[in-house]
C-alpha cells in the first residue's frame, strides 16, 4: 500500500514550484481534476471487469491506464510542452464535449467537472511529476481508497483558509453531529441543496451504510442521497468525495438551487430529510428572488434557502441546518420567513454556536436549527454550545471537535433547563415579532478585560456589519 500522505505531500511540493498556480484555491482545483480523473478511471476499470456490457464514457485516447505510451499512466510517457499541449488542446476540449448520447450517466459527470474547472499548471515537466506520483495510488484497492478518503478530508479543510472558497466547507464535527441527530433511514430521500464539497452527503452516506445489510440496500443509498451545487470547484470536489465513499454514480446536480419558481416543485420533488449549511451573507444573483412569492422576496440568500427548504420537505420531513444570527432576527421579509417556519414546522431545537466555528472564512455567530414539517411550533429549546475550557476561540489548528457535542447528546432525549439550556414558548416568540435571537437567561454575565487583539477583532466585525448594511441599503435604493 502506498504512503498516501507522502504522495500528497510530494504533489504539493511539486505544485509549489509551478508558476501557473497562485494560492490554495488554484492548487486544490488543479489537484482536484487530476484526482477526479484518476479515481474515475480506476473505477471504470473495475466496472469493465465486473460488467461485460459496461463501456467507459471517456474516449480511449484519454484513458488513464498503466500502458506504454499512455499520456497519464506511463511514467516515462509524454512530458514537457507535448504533455501541456495535449492537456490544454486535446484532453480538456474532449472532456468538455464528451458524448452524452451513449446513455452512461457517468459521462455527464465528466462533462460537468471539466466544463467548470481548468488546468493552471504551466510546466509539462511538473505535470508529468504529479501524474507519476498519482500513479502510485490504486483506488480500486478498498483500503487505499478509504485511507485516501480520510486524507481527502484534510485537503477539503484547506479550503477554509482559501479566500472565498471557504464557504464551501462545513467542519465535519458539525455535519456529523447534525446527521446523527436527524438520523436518516434507509429508503428516505435526503437532500443538501447547497452541498459544497459534499460534507453532509458523505456524513449521511456513512450513517446509512451502518444500516445496510444487502446489495439492494447499499444501492438505495446511491439513489436517495442528492446534492445541488452551482459552483464548479465544489462540484468537482463533492463528486470525487462521494466516489471515494463508494458511490459509483453520485447524484450531485450542477445547478443554482434558487433558479426555479417555488411553484414548479411538485409532491414527487419533496424529500424526507434536509441537511444543509445554506450560503449566508451572499446576494442572490440573476433576479432569482422572483422565483419566490412576493412576500418572501429578498436578496439575502440564507432567507430564500430557508423558504426553499421548508417547501421541499414532505409533511413529517426533518431538517438540520446551519443559519447565522442575522436570520434569527430582523423585520420585514426576515420576520415573515421566521413566521412561516414556526407556523409550518415544529422548530424544536436551536443550538447556539460560538462565532469562531467557521473562522477564518466567517466570524459571524451561527446556529444549528432542527425542525420537523407539518405541525406548528409550540416551544423552542435552546442550547448554548460553549468553547472548551481554556480555549478563547476556534481556529484552523483548534477546530470544533465532534466529542464536544457529547453533553448535547446526553441532554437531547432528557431535556431540562440548566445553565446552558432553556426553553421559550411560542407566545413569547410571537410577542417578540418572531425574533428567535434569544440570549441565554441563565448565563452569569462575566466581566471581561479585552486584549488588544480582541478589541481589534470586535472593531473589525462592527465595521464589516456597517459595510454589509450599506451594501443592502444601496441595493434597495437601486
Amino acid at each position: 500500500m502506498a504512503n498516501i500522505s507522502g504522495v500528497i505531500k510530494s504533489i504539493r511540493d511539486i505544485m509549489w514550484q509551478d508558476t501557473g498556480l497562485n494560492g490554495d484555491a488554484q492548487r486544490i482545483e488543479q489537484l482536484g481534476w487530476m484526482l477526479f480523473l484518476k479515481i474515475f478511471s480506476d473505477k471504470d476499470r473495475e466496472l469493465e471487469l465486473l460488467n461485460d456490457n459496461y463501456k467507459s464514457p471517456i474516449p480511449k485516447e484519454f484513458h488513464w491506464i498503466k500502458e506504454k505510451g499512455n499520456w497519464a499512466g506511463d511514467d516515462e510517457g509524454m512530458t514537457g510542452d507535448e504533455l501541456l499541449a495535449f492537456i490544454d488542446q486535446k484532453l480538456f476540449p474532449a472532456m468538455r464535449n464528451i458524448d452524452l448520447s451513449i446513455g452512461n450517466g457517468r459521462a455527464l459527470i465528466v462533462r460537468e467537472v471539466f466544463t467548470g474547472n481548468n488546468n493552471y499548471m504551466k510546466s509539462g515537466i511538473n505535470i508529468r511529476k504529479v501524474l507519476n506520483k498519482l500513479n502510485e495510488l490504486d483506488f480500486n484497492i478498498a483500503k487505499e481508497r478509504h485511507a485516501f478518503g480520510e486524507l481527502y478530508e484534510g485537503i477539503l479543510k484547506d479550503l477554509q483558509s482559501a479566500g472565498k472558497s471557504g464557504e464551501f466547507y462545513t467542519p465535519r464535527a458539525i455535519t456529523n453531529f447534525i446527521t446523527d441527530m436527524i438520523s436518516p433511514k434507509l429508503g428516505e430521500k435526503i437532500l443538501d441543496p447547497s452541498c459544497g464539497t459534499g460534507g453532509y452527503l458523505t456524513s449521511a452516506i456513512e450513517h446509512l451504510k451502518k444500516q445496510a445489510n444487502s446489495v439492494e440496500e447499499r444501492q438505495s443509498i446511491q439513489e436517495n442521497v442528492t446534492g445541488w451545487e452551482y459552483k464548479p470547484l465544489p462540484y468537482l470536489l463533492a463528486t470525487t468525495n462521494l466516489i471515494l465513499h463508494d458511490i459509483e454514480l453520485p447524484k450531485i446536480i450542477f445547478r443554482d438551487s434558487l433558479d426555479k419558481p417555488l411553484s414548479s416543485y411538485k409532491e414527487k420533488d419533496r424529500v424526507d430529510v434536509i441537511l444543509a449549511n445554506p450560503p449566508f451573507g451572499g446576494i442572490v444573483a440573476n433576479n432569482n428572488e422572483k422565483n419566490f412569492p412576493q412576500n418572501f422576496r429578498t436578496k439575502e440568500s440564507a432567507d430564500l434557502f430557508l423558504v426553499l427548504m421548508i417547501h421541499l420537505l414532505k409533511n413529517g420531513g426533518r431538517a438540520g441546518i446551519v443559519l447565522p444570527d442575522g436570520s434569527l432576527t430582523g423585520e420585514g421579509v426576515k420576520q415573515r420567513v421566521r413566521q412561516k417556519l414556526l407556523e409550518e414546522c415544529n422548530l424544536h431545537t436551536i443550538i447556539r454556536l460560538p462565532n469562531s466555528v467557521f473562522q477564518p472564512y466567517a466570524t459571524v455567530a451561527t446556529n444549528l436549527l432542527f425542525f420537523v414539517k407539518g405541525t406548528p411550533t409550540k416551544e423552542v429549546w435552546y442550547y448554548e454550545h460553549r468553547l472548551p475550557e481554556g480555549q478563547k476561540s476556534y481556529s484552523k489548528t483548534k477546530p470544533i471537535r465532534l466529542e464536544e457535542f457529547n453533553p448535547v447528546r446526553e441532554w437531547w432525549n432528557n431535556r431540562q433547563e440548566n445553565d446552558v439550556a432553556w426553553k421559550v414558548d411560542i407566545q413569547t416568540i410571537i410577542d417578540r415579532g418572531y425574533d428567535l435571537d434569544i440570549k441565554n437567561p441563565n448565563k452569569q454575565e462575566e466581566e471581561h478585560e479585552y486584549t488588544s487583539a480582541e478589541l481589534i477583532d470586535l472593531l473589525e466585525k462592527s465595521m464589516r456589519k456597517s459595510n454589509d448594511l450599506l451594501k443592502k441599503i444601496k441595493i434597495e435604493l437601486q
